[in-house]
Order: C-alpha cells, then structure tokens, then sequence
C-alpha cells in the first residue's frame, strides 16, 4: 500500500489530491470527524425531523432503489421456469443428490454406490473422536508436530471446557459403541478386499484408543496424535474408494443426461452445486461435472455455491442464484457497453464497489468530490 504520508500533492503515483487542498474542502465539523476528532454530526446529516425538506427529499431518491429491488426480484421470479439445462448438485453424505432440470421436467438421483458412504463413514472416524474430545483439550498443547500450522486462538476456542471434567466418558463410550457394532459385522458387509483392510485398522485403532482413555479416566492432544497418526495410510485408502465409487457414478450419470439432453441444448448446460464453504473449493462433484461440460462454457456455467446448511430446497436455492446470475450477464453487457470492467464487476463474483473501495485505500486523500472544472 503506498505511504501517504510521503510525498507533496501526489503520493505513491496515484493522483491523490494534496492533504491541505482536501481539508479545505470540507466542512469544520467534516474535518474534525476525519482528522479523529469527535464531531458532533456526520457529514451530510439531515437531522431527525420528519418534515425537513432535506430528508424527504432524500426519502424519495432511497425510494428509487426499492422499486429497482423489487422489479429486479420479479424478473428473477419469473425467469426460474425457463431456466434449462441445468443440473442441480446437492452434496451429502451419500456423495451428492443429482437433478436435472430440463423441459420443464425433473430427475433427481444418488449416483453413486453405497461404498462411497461406507468408505468415507469409517474414514471419519478419528474426527467423529475428536469432536467429542475437543472441547475438553488443555488450551496448552506441547510441541505438536507442525506447530506453525495450529492457531493456538483457535484451540483457545474449541477447548472451552478445559480438562478439569470427565463429562467426556459417557459420550466417548457410546461412540465407540457404535463402533464395536460395525466391527461385529464388518465381514457381513462384503467391502472389497483393501478397503476392508483399512476399515478393520481403523476400527481396531479407535477401539483401542477410547478403551484406554476411558480405563485412565485421561486423554491429552498427545495421546490423541498418536492414536490418529498412525492411521494415515489406511485412511487413505478409505478415500481412494470413496473417490473411485463417486467418479464412477457420476460420470455414468452425466454421459446419459448429455445423450438424453442432445448436442443441440448441451453445450448451454449450467451445473450449480451446492456444497458447505469448507468443501466448496474446490469440491470433488465440480471437477467430476466439469469434465463432461462443454468446453468453451465450463468456467463460466459452473457455478459452486457455499451453504451454511444443507437446504431445505436445494433445486429452488440452485435455480434461485442461477437466475440472479443469468439475468446479471445480460444486464452487465447492456447497462455498461463501454466499461468492460465493470460489466465483469457486475456478471462476476466482484461487487461493484470493490474496485473503488481497494483504490480509495491506497490512496486515502482522494477526494469523491474533485474541484470543478478537473477532468475526470
């Protein structure tokens, strides 16, 4: 970021206005607020009083971008049912509820088979472990192995119980309840021969660590680290599965939706998925899809949205942000012919101020309103 305090009227090249010069063009009290001080209004208030001029005046030009909000939210509303192809990716624990929306018609489906669940479901078990005994860690963790990598705020965060209780015994006893039940049956689920392998190392390991925490009444980050790092390999091969299975069942399903679909529709095909912000970038189902989308639309057809929850009506979500979309790309193009960057500004992920907000940083003494007769 350029200093700005170096330099006479300009200052690291970007044609600010000079610091004397812009103080006299505000107003007292606007030169106070700016300078620190503690005004006593904000620059441009209107007062409180309903019936001054200056605030209905106001009043009726807010009132402009209500009635813009509201056609624009029409528009969006009307143009969802005439949206298509698209295909709705809902992700989940069964690697994704798939839906194609085209001709006014629907189909949604799982494509990919149970041992994506199963894989990914042991897996998870260290952290399913960890999630029970997070809150009870000692904020202290010694010497873990990449400490440059630990936030030690964060664990100051996520420990917030602290040590001094056992309250974490029952609920570690019934977790690995559960997972003696699915250790009891391992054979009778018939995984594939590795898989079934690293399933049974990462069973036993769990087992055998809750069984010795729970016996000493202890656990600490260490014992944990040890427990959890001698499982990478197995858990490796848990994902190996999951991945394989869920490669396999969408890309079975996306070759027969662009036969059925037709080269003519396909190549205007929008994929939107959704996915939690911590999986969505990237996320496994997106670069599955992207490889069967047309070529010279993918990048822009794409469109990978972050869910704080999963949604109650993924299709509406997906079409709902795919019509805002839509109608942004032609609104850019249209509102500003001659200014490509802010018609990517509009189209894209950008918000319009972010560009005018970055240069105002770097340059802090730039006035908004430049003496008359300076050109622009």
């Amino acid at each position: 970021m350029p200093d700005p305090g170096r330099g006479g009227g300009e200052a690291g090249g970007c044609g600010m206005t000079a610091r004397r010069d812009f103080l006299g063009g505000v107003t007292a009290v606007g030169a106070s607020t700016f300078l620190g001080g503690s005004g006593t209004a904000a620059a441009g208030d209107p007062g409180s009083d309903p019936d001054g001029p200056e605030l209905r005046a106001r009043n009726t030009i807010v009132a402009i971008d209500g009635h813009t909000q509201r056609h624009y939210d029409t528009l969006r509303a009307e143009l969802i049912p005439h949206l298509g192809p698209v295909v709705v990716v809902e992700n989940d624990s069964r690697g994704g509820l798939f839906t194609l929306v085209h001709e006014g018609r629907r189909e949604s489906l799982w494509p990919v088979s149970d041992i994506f669940e199963l894989a990914k479901s042991i897996a998870h078990v260290p952290l399913g472990i960890l999630s029970i005994l997070a809150p009870y860690l000692s904020r202290r963790i010694p010497n873990p192995p990449d400490a440059a990598r630990l936030d030690r705020h964060d664990v100051d965060m996520v420990a917030f119980k602290g040590p001094g209780t056992n309250a974490w015994i029952a609920p570690l006893r019934a977790f690995g309840a559960t997972l003696a039940d699915a250790r009891r049956h391992l054979d009778d689920a018939r995984l594939p021969g590795r898989l079934d392998a690293a399933s049974r190392r990462i069973l036993d390991a769990a087992l055998e660590f809750i069984a010795e925490s729970v016996s000493r009444a202890a656990f600490d980050a260490r014992s944990f680290e040890d427990f959890a790092g001698g499982l990478g390999e197995a858990i490796a091969t848990d994902i190996e599965f999951a991945a394989r299975a869920q490669i396999d069942g969408v890309a079975a399903l996306m070759n027969r939706w662009r036969d059925e679909v037709g080269p003519g529709d396909w190549p205007g095909l929008y994929v939107v998925v959704l996915s939690i912000w911590t999986t969505s970038a990237p996320n496994q189902n997106s670069i599955i899809v992207k490889r069967f989308m047309d070529p010279a639309t993918a990048d822009s057809h794409l469109i990978d949205v972050a869910t704080a929850q999963p949604p109650t009506d993924p299709v509406l979500v997906a079409l709902d942000n795919l019509a805002r979309i839509v109608q942004d790309n032609v609104a850019a193009e249209l509102v500003f012919p001659h200014d490509r960057r802010s018609a990517d500004a509009l189209k894209g992920r950008e918000d319009l101020l972010a560009r005018e907000i970055l240069h105002q940083l770097a340059c802090p003494y730039r006035s908004s309103e430049r003496p008359r007769g300076t050109a622009r």
